[in-house]
């Protein structure tokens, strides 16, 4: 069956560095805080669908510390279908990050991100992580393809020690699922 979308609308962003995915705070709004709403291109854009009453919403999330692209619409139901699966067999959206992570990353931790089974979460909360596509990414390519913020804070490994990228691609999305993913194997997302 197909998803029925009555005047859906979507919108692409490339959400910046220290911008959180979300148009309300939760709480205190800390002076270095940054929401999707105090973006001008997206205040303009939630500013018009306010008037047709459509509140504008962020599909799924990318922590405050991650750029990367960001979908934007006035559906819940678009929203629901994208982050928690499509149609009745709730068929997963692949998605993928590029991740610099601390140290030459091995053969041994990309099979064990690859093939699944990490165990990951907080407290009682514990899952284990599904199979994902995993490849090295050379620094010459990375350095072409992310994002500005990204380029300046490739950490320099004369002064710091190694790094390595690594495009990581999953279907699930948990709470900073990346980062616990990778510092499980012994490489910490930078």
């Amino acid at each position: 069956s197909s998803l029925s979308l009555p005047r859906a609308r979507v919108f692409a962003l490339n959400k910046p560095y220290g911008v959180l995915s979300q148009f309300v705070g939760n709480g205190r709004k800390k002076r270095s805080q940054c929401l999707l709403g105090d973006l001008p291109s997206v205040a303009e854009v939630a500013e018009v669908a306010a008037i047709n009453d459509e509140p504008l919403m962020a599909v799924g999330r990318l922590d405050q510390h991650t750029e990367g692209l960001l979908l934007l619409t006035n559906c819940g139901k678009f929203s629901r279908s994208v982050t928690y699966g499509l149609g009745p067999s709730r068929i997963r959206l692949e998605k993928e990050y590029w991740v610099q992570v601390d140290g030459v990353i091995g053969d041994e931790a990309i099979d064990r991100l690859r093939n699944g089974g990490i165990e990951i979460g907080e407290g009682e909360k514990m899952f284990r992580t599904k199979p994902s596509a995993v490849r090295r990414v050379e620094d010459d390519e990375a350095r072409r393809r992310v994002g500005e913020r990204a380029k300046r804070s490739i950490r320099d490994s004369s002064a710091h020690g190694p790094t390595s990228w690594v495009s990581l691609s999953i279907k699930e999305g948990r709470n900073r699922q990346v980062r616990k993913m990778t510092a499980a194997v012994g490489f910490p997302t930078l």
